[in-house]
């Protein structure tokens, strides 16, 4: 199976929710999401668990820990290869609140809709 290629979501105001995400996290837990979007890259449909795990419609979590706090990114499947992260978040639960997964959904849609406008390309 070929990688997969990552790409970020980007809202239409052209604002990138993981990349916000990312200035807030402390650079070990930045370090071990970026770990994990480079297996994600690298194995594609194939990552499983404990790395990434299937929530519903469609959307699946990338999952990192650092110290007491689970880090977790969400994406979707666009294509058999492409990967679009829709957004990160922490939490202290186990399981991924709903609205999170409501979140990943909806940009599913809107990525599904118009991928040109809501895919992000570093300048």
């Amino acid at each position: 199976m070929p990688k997969a290629t990552v790409v970020f979501y980007q809202e239409e105001d052209g604002s990138v929710p993981l990349l916000k995400w990312f200035e807030e996290l402390i650079p070990k837990a930045r370090a071990k999401c970026r770990v994990r979007l480079g297996r994600l890259a690298e194995l594609g449909h194939e990552l499983r668990r404990p790395e990434a795990d299937f929530l519903r419609d469609g959307v699946y979590e990338l999952r990192a820990r650092h110290e007491n706090v689970n880090y977790r990114m969400l994406y979707f499947f666009h294509s058999r290869a492409a990967v679009v992260i829709s957004h990160g978040f922490s939490k202290q639960q186990a399981k991924v609140p709903e609205r999170e997964i409501a979140f990943a959904v909806k940009r599913k849609k809107a990525f599904a809709a118009d991928p040109q406008l809501h895919t992000y390309a570093e300048e």
